[in-house]
Order: C-alpha cells, then structure tokens, then sequence
C-alpha cells in the first residue's frame, strides 16, 4: 500500500531507523549479530500484532514498510483502520515472511506503532471530554525533534486538527516578540507589513486584546486565563478574530475551558507527555 504525507520521507525514515539499530553504517551494512547466529536463514515466521488495552491505532502502515523494508515478499494483512479505536486484545496486523528479517525489523516497527498509537489514543480522549461543546482541539510544536511530521498525524487520527506546523507556515506573536517591537500593536504591525496571511498573538491580559485587533491580528491564543476570564475575553473579541485557549489545560480542566466559547483549546502534552501504547507482535515458527 502507498502512504504518504506531506514533508516526510517514509524511505529515508525507515532506512535511518534500521540503521540506528544494527549499527550502520558498517563495511557489510549494518547487523543484527542475534538473528544472524540463532535463526537460520531459510527460518519463515508469521505472526500477529494485537493492542493489548482499547487505543485509537496510528502507524501501521509504517511498520509496514519496515518489514517490507528487509523482506519485499512479506505478506502482510493489515487488520485496523488508522484511526479506528480498537478494544483491548484486537489482532491490527498479520504477517509471514523471512524470519530474520521480522525479527530485525520488529522494534523498530514497533516502536512507532506504540507511540504514535499513543499519542493517538490520548488525543482521542481529551476530544472526548470536548465532545458537543463547538470546540476544535489542537496540538502544538511540543514535539519530539525529527518527529514532528508523524506526531501531528497522529494527533489528527486521534481527532485533533493540527496547529501550525512549524515557524514557517504562519505567525505567533509572543512576549519576547513583543518586548523587542515595543508593543503588541508594533509586533503586528510588522507582521501585517510582512503580508503573513495568518497571525497569531498570545495575550495573556484583557487590556492586550483590543491592541492586537486593531493592528490586525487573525487569531489570539488566550494563554493561562481561567474560565471566567475566558467568556469575557471571547465576549469581546466577538466574530473579529479566531479564539483558542492555552496553557495548563489537562484532562480536568479541558471542558470547562472549551464551555466559554472559544474556537481551539490547544494541548501540548498530546505530543510532549502521551504514553506509549501496549502493542505486542507474536511470533511462531512455520
């Protein structure tokens, strides 16, 4: 099967994982010192890679290309939709193929299974706790480095839809911003000049709000104000710019922030802190 998303690499993703594991680069390429002395090279194995608890499933169509990766003839059957939530004990995937090469490419397979289905998973439950409120949740750049890419798909398979993407696609005032351009009026205005279609300004007063609309602003991220100060905030703004609360925002306190009538909540920890899942992968002998 063909996957594919923008900005990223699924070849050179794979083939820099494998080699992080086997040790390449090496003059024979790289290896895997235990299969090559225990598992004969003709060995065929299937096997099977159930959720071992209820998760929302991310990433299988990765591992899917690891193992095709050192092994072009596998038989793989994919058993659960990326995106679909599955009940603890659910087989997602099926395979056969050379021995040494499933179990070469299995932690690696594994490994992005498990954290992006993760990630996935806590995603879909913080989408939940908004569920009927209007509220669209967001994550944030809080990503790991070299992952960002396969992160915020998961987050859209948990449910999300995906912030900015990174400093190029468009503009977030914030305080240091502020304290060089003088102002927060300043700060958008040279955004403005700039012709960045989007801008987002962080305000963490009420005072800020009307500055940042004036010289332009598109959206304003409410940072680490309570529900209270939230109403008022999106009371004022009305329909002039687009409003999202931030900052200190868990599983607690997601809904009461989203009930004040802001358009996005955004979560870091939905990258930053989300566990991974427990996937396992049986093998058996043929």
């Amino acid at each position: 099967m063909t996957f594919t998303l923008d900005r990223f690499d699924l070849a050179a993703f794979v083939q820099s994982t494998l080699a992080e594991d086997l040790g390449a680069p090496l003059d024979d390429g790289g290896r895997d010192v235990t299969s090559e002395a225990v598992i004969p090279t003709d060995a065929i194995f299937s096997g099977v890679m159930d959720s071992r608890h209820g998760a929302v499933i991310a990433g299988l169509p990765i591992a899917e290309a690891f193992f095709r990766s050192l092994d072009p003839d596998v038989e793989i059957e994919l058993l659960a939709q990326e995106g679909q939530a599955v009940e603890a004990g659910t087989d997602i995937m099926r395979l056969k193929g050379k021995g040494r090469a499933m179990l070469t490419a299995e932690r690696s397979a594994l490994n992005t299974v498990q954290h992006l289905t993760g990630i996935a998973s806590m995603t879909a439950e913080y989408v939940q706790r908004i569920a009927g409120t209007g509220c669209t949740l967001l994550d944030t750049r809080k990503t790991i480095p070299g992952l960002r890419v396969l992160e915020k798909y998961a987050t859209r398979m948990g449910g999300a839809q995906n912030h900015r993407m990174g400093l190029w696609d468009a503009a977030m005032i914030k305080d240091n911003h502020v304290a060089v351009a003088g102002d927060i009026a300043k700060a958008v205005k040279l955004a403005v000049d700039a012709k960045i279609e989007t801008i987002i300004v962080e305000v963490d007063r009420v005072d800020q709000i009307e500055p940042a609309l004036a010289a332009g602003a598109t959206h304003l991220l409410l940072d680490n104000m309570e529900p209270a100060t939230l109403r008022g905030a999106v009371t004022l703004i009305g329909d002039r710019a687009a409003t999202e609360a931030s900052g200190g925002i868990n599983l607690e306190t997601i809904r009461d922030k989203a009930e004040t009538g802001v358009d996005f909540v955004s979560v870091g920890r939905l990258t930053q802190s989300a566990p991974a899942a427990d996937i396992g992968l049986d093998f058996e002998q043929v």
